[in-house]
């Protein structure tokens, strides 16, 4: 008889109980006010959420931020020489619709009032993407959010000029009205305490080609990373049911790229936004995103109710 043994995970597995007490006496700083402005659309994030969830994570990130600062002065001491500070820069990935992005402006809004490190700025790789005018040319409007439908040597070239400690760094602005890059429109990155990094694909490192040099990650980058995870039919909830808002509600602006769908009755409404994830999302997400989950550093689960449940943080 053969003993098998458990296949050992680099993750340790907290359940929420067990990851709240992880906030010690972290003070809450955010108000009901705070999260009407933070919270996506149809995500019912709570103080309890942020209390249990988010606290405990920004303490542990102070940790993180604290140590690397620590380190680079230490270097700094060892070269005599006094280099420019380097933000600490946190990656978090996920699928559309699962609510990185609403994790990662809680989580701005927290970092930015722990005591040393005031200045926390959020990029999102959507301005990254190819303007729909390059995705037109090459095919690619209905592979959009794929990794090939973003200009990934200027993503790195922005995050390469953020760690170097560059004062002023500029990253493209994309339009979810007009679901395009806006053109002339910057967002200018000064030098943070900590720069946030969401999207989609963050975590991929595609396939290597044959006789290429040496490749360089977008994570290669990060100092932590966080993957938003959660069950494929949750997420196509979700997504659906985020399509049905935005049918009353954004579409209904005559500049919105999908104003053509605000008119749609909503078991049509349904079926497309089915389609949407059936052909699009859905295959993007198996095929691209959630193999990168592990990567990770530490990845937030949740339930069917947006609610995170488990927390499983990489062992050290």
């Amino acid at each position: 008889m053969t003993l098998r043994l458990p296949q050992p995970s680099p993750f340790r597995t907290l359940t929420r109980a067990q990851w709240k007490r992880r906030r010690a006496e972290t003070p809450l700083t955010l108000i009901d006010e705070d999260l009407d402005r933070l919270r996506g659309v149809n995500e019912p994030i709570s103080l309890r959420e942020v209390t249990d969830i988010y606290l405990p994570l920004s303490r542990l990130l102070s940790f993180h931020v604290r140590a690397v600062q620590e380190l680079h002065d230490s270097t700094g001491q060892f070269l005599n020489n006094k280099a420019p500070k380097v933000p600490f820069i946190l990656g978090i990935a996920g699928s559309v619709a699962v609510g990185k992005s609403t994790t990662a402006r809680v989580l701005q809004a927290l970092l930015a009032r722990w005591p040393g490190h005031p200045r926390v700025d959020l990029v999102t790789t959507d301005g990254f993407l190819f303007p729909n005018r390059v995705l037109k040319r090459r095919g690619l409007m209905q592979r959009k959010g794929f990794p090939e439908s973003y200009d990934l040597r200027k993503l790195i070239q922005f995050l390469a000029a953020v760690k170097s400690g560059r004062a002023a760094v500029e990253a493209p602005v994309y339009s979810h009205l007009t679901y395009d890059v806006v053109r002339g429109r910057e967002l200018v990155i000064h030098r943070p305490d900590i720069l946030i990094l969401e999207g989609l694909g963050v975590l991929h490192t595609g396939t290597a080609q044959p006789g290429t040099g040496p490749q360089v990650f977008v994570s290669d980058f990060f100092d932590f990373s966080v993957y938003v995870d959660a069950e494929e039919s949750d997420i196509r909830r979700w997504f659906v049911d985020r399509f049905l808002t935005f049918r009353s509600t954004a579409f209904r602006d005559p500049k919105s790229y999908f104003h053509r769908f605000a008119d749609l009755t909503t078991p049509a409404a349904r079926r497309m936004a089915a389609q949407v994830w059936r052909e699009i999302n859905g295959p993007n997400l198996r095929q691209n995103i959630l193999p990168t989950r592990t990567r990770a550093n530490l990845i937030l689960e949740k339930g069917p109710d947006h609610g995170i449940h488990r927390v499983r943080l990489r062992r050290l």
